[in-house]
């Protein structure tokens, strides 16, 4: 028999290799679990900013041009005007209550999801 001539893997050998294969899908699922993890906690840190930053900069804004609005109107209108802002004011918060919704649709994780959904479909294939 010549020594350069190929023998069949085992069931052990075969075994061993589908263990390793495991294995290695699994690291790599943990991976990149672990890389998601650390964007989700960034995007959300940022999102906290820019939240804040947005509520004290827009009602300091928002108020100062309001009050002046109001002020430049008659004493006997100036009531009609305060109540045509608080009605803008409301629609506005409405649009941002929307806008913040779409940002929150973003589903956290998405693609480890996807693989071991994937994952699972080709396990019962």
């Amino acid at each position: 028999m010549p020594e350069t001539e190929e023998r069949e893997p085992g069931l052990g050998g075969l075994a061993a290799r589908l263990a390793r294969t495991g294995l290695a899908a699994l690291r790599n699922r943990i991976e990149l679990l672990a890389v998601e993890w650390q964007e989700e906690r960034a995007r959300l840190v940022e999102l906290i900013m820019w939240l804040v930053a947005l509520l004290f900069l827009g009602m300091l804004g928002v108020l100062l041009l309001t009050v002046t609005i109001i002020l430049l109107f008659p004493p006997e209108y100036r009531l009609y005007v305060a109540g045509g802002f608080t009605l803008l004011y409301l629609i506005g918060a409405g649009v941002a209550l929307a806008g913040v919704k779409s940002v929150l649709k973003h589903e956290p994780f998405s693609e480890t999801i996807d693989q071991a959904r994937k994952d699972g479909a080709w396990f019962d294939s």
